[in-house]
């Protein structure tokens, strides 16, 4: 039996037996699934799994529409299943009014444009090449895949993709970031898609006083930008739910991976992979290493 038609027979049981009164899942079209939200046993077949459900569910789980709907199941991801755990840390959610059901995955597929002759192929998204959690943590339920189908990604290239940019001077990495962001529109779209960016108010939304441009200037994108990673300090699980939302292309992964990576070496703290650890962001210990800051 496929993991598709055992996702689909899990939520019939779930909805069947009123565990759960709304299973957040993939739907169709097949080749770009999106939300679907299924209430009744009798349609849980409109539930999908493939390699092009990319988008983290999660991020609906706080909307008042979906709580209005009652006790909940959500179909994630490994990544996806990490932010859960940091909205659990972080008080955004009740774990025990909700049944997470994880999907084990060889990775995630992207669409990219070569500009030689403007053709799109797909490929294995970044961040999936070095997951560490292809076989989701912090579920209720695991779909696993037939054993033949399983593959093991190489988790000691994580921060890989960090070296080409690291390697560079200060100048030409702020030449790089600067050619980048020029691009951004100032959609949000990287907030709206993002699981843990849910202040009731954005900074950016504020006018008295205004802290940020709200035009697509330079400075503006920069501030925008960049505040908005060091506010993922330690809190970002990686599922580049915000690089695969923007409409310019720009690879917002890399300014979350370098505090990842920072986080890692300095406190020893991956976001989402414990459910009781205390925020990265305002806990004191006194075996903090202190010497990054000098």
């Amino acid at each position: 039996m496929t993991q598709q038609l055992k996702l689909q027979q899990k939520a019939k049981e779930l909805l069947a037996d009123k565990t759960v009164n709304v299973v957040i899942g993939y739907g169709s079209p097949e080749n770009n699934p999106c939300l679907v939200l299924v209430t009744d046993a009798a349609e849980a077949d409109q539930l999908i799994w493939n390699d092009r459900c990319t988008q983290n569910l999660a991020v609906y789980l706080r909307r008042k529409e979906i709580r209005a709907l009652g006790k909940a199941a959500i179909v994630v991801k490994g990544c996806d299943a990490k932010s859960l755990a940091v909205l659990e840390v972080e008080n955004q959610l009740d774990r025990d009014s909700l049944v997470v059901i994880g999907l084990e995955c060889n990775g995630v597929q992207t669409a990219a444009t070569s500009t030689k002759n403007n053709t799109t192929h797909t490929t294995n998204a970044p961040k999936c090449l070095s997951c560490e959690v292809n076989k989701p943590i912090h579920c209720d339920f695991v779909i696993e895949q037939n054993e033949q189908q399983t593959t093991q990604p190489d988790t000691t290239k994580r921060y890989e993709r960090l070296q080409k940019i690291m390697s560079m001077s200060v100048d030409e990495r702020l030449e790089y970031w600067k050619v980048e962001l020029s691009r951004c529109i100032k959609c949000y779209a990287c907030r709206q898609s993002c699981p843990l960016c849910y202040c009731e108010v954005c900074v950016v939304d504020k006018n008295r006083p205004i802290r940020i441009e709200t035009s697509a200037t330079l400075r503006g994108n920069f501030a925008w930008n960049i505040l908005r990673a060091f506010h993922l300090a330690g809190r970002c699980v990686g599922c580049s739910a915000c690089s695969d939302a923007c409409p310019a292309g720009i690879d917002l992964d890399l300014l979350n991976l370098s505090l990842a990576k920072a986080a890692e070496e300095n406190f020893n703290h991956k976001a989402g992979s414990n459910r009781s650890a205390n925020p990265l962001i305002g806990t004191f210990s006194p075996e903090d290493h202190e010497e990054f800051i000098r």
